[in-house]
């Protein structure tokens, strides 16, 4: 296994820049995603990192060695990395065993170690007894799996996951995280994962680093990506959070800062440095929402929306004090709200996002 050095990376498609000075250090036997909406860059790096496309500005190491710089392009084959794409591309005139040792059989592997190295790689992703089916006849599932051994047979010093999960249903990607994140508990092997879908970036990853519009916006683990994350962009996009004006009035103690929210007096979490008075965004999330009587602290609205979801419904409210906002939240069942019913909310805290000009 061996890390990725990703330095201060631009790569311009004539004029349009895809990726736009761009650094992350992936330690070795880390699970990294790269996480963003469509069109932020994410296949664009990953499609630099395997040797498909070549750097404009900055350098790709692996394992220390440079691969890409504006004047070097190791080729593909000769990076020791292994890529797992969305569509399996298996061959579907070989069979399992044939699929996964194709490449030994290019570079003219003897074959009695080819026979022992698809069998050890099949036992990797615990499909021993699958090496004389037909792709044709496994499970979306299934293919996978052979995708990830045929990877895994070229011991690979890095492993480049494309979207792996997109093409299969709800079921099966679940069980397919557990068989990712098992595979890298056993391995050990470096993973860059690409993906759009922060469920999986949130359930397998140690870190994220999450893309928009071409940069690095933040790269942290799920957790402090959820409670901390360093631009609106980050908030609203890593599970729906809320980003709502506030005007901060003064710092606290032990990292909080108090300010209000739709005229409700509220303590936000918070950076020191951004402890500053005056008008900023703060992070809200669905589970610090509550329901409150007429004559506690909080806002007034009235609901908008009410999306039943099976054992809970989702509430979409509109403050008075802001008509064109929404604050959402959940209620289980027995769910009592309707749409136009006024209510009062308050909110038990939240995240004081820091000034994008303090960036």
């Amino acid at each position: 296994m061996a890390g990725l050095t990703i330095n201060n990376v631009t790569k311009k498609f004539q004029a349009f820049e895809a990726l736009k000075d761009v650094s992350i250090d992936v330690r070795e036997g880390e699970f990294l995603a790269v996480l963003g909406p469509s069109g932020c860059g994410k296949t664009t790096m990953l499609r630099i990192i395997a040797g498909f496309e070549q750097v404009s500005e900055g350098e790709i190491s692996i394992g220390g060695k440079v691969v890409s710089s504006p004047k070097l392009n190791v080729a593909p084959e000769n990076r020791r990395i292994g890529i797992v794409f969305q569509n399996y591309a298996l061959w579907p005139h070989m069979s399992v065993a044939e699929n996964i040792g194709y490449s030994l059989k290019i570079a003219k592997t003897p074959a009695a170690e080819r026979e022992n190295r698809v069998a050890e790689a099949l036992k990797l992703v615990d499909m021993e007894g699958y090496a004389d089916r037909a792709p044709a006849n496994l499970s979306g599932g299934q293919r996978q799996r052979v995708a990830l051994a045929r990877c895994l047979v070229a011991t690979p010093e890095l492993v480049l996951f494309d979207e792996p999960l997109a093409n299969l249903d709800v079921h099966l990607r679940a069980s397919m995280e557990d068989e990712f994140a098992d595979f890298h508990k056993r391995t050990g092997t470096t993973i860059v994962y690409i993906t759009h879908d922060q469920s999986e970036a949130m359930a397998l990853a140690d870190r994220i680093a999450v893309m928009d519009q071409g940069r690095l916006v933040q790269l942290d683990t799920p957790h402090k990506l959820y409670h901390e994350p360093a631009t609106p962009m980050v908030a609203s996009f890593i599970s729906q959070g809320m980003v709502l004006p506030v005007e901060v009035s003064g710092s606290g103690v032990d990292g909080t800062c108090t300010a209000t929210l739709f005229g409700q007096p509220i303590t936000l979490r918070c950076r020191p440095s951004d402890a500053q008075k005056g008008a900023a965004q703060a992070c809200c999330r669905s589970e610090m929402v509550r329901i409150v009587g007429p004559n506690d602290p909080g806002f007034d609205g009235k609901i908008i929306r009410v999306v039943y979801q099976g054992g809970l419904a989702r509430i979409e409210f509109a403050p008075d004090a802001a008509p064109d906002l929404t604050v959402h939240f959940v209620q289980p069942d027995p769910v009592t709200l309707e749409p136009d019913q006024p209510a009062r909310l308050a909110f038990a805290g939240g995240w004081l996002i820091p000034r994008q000009d303090e960036q």
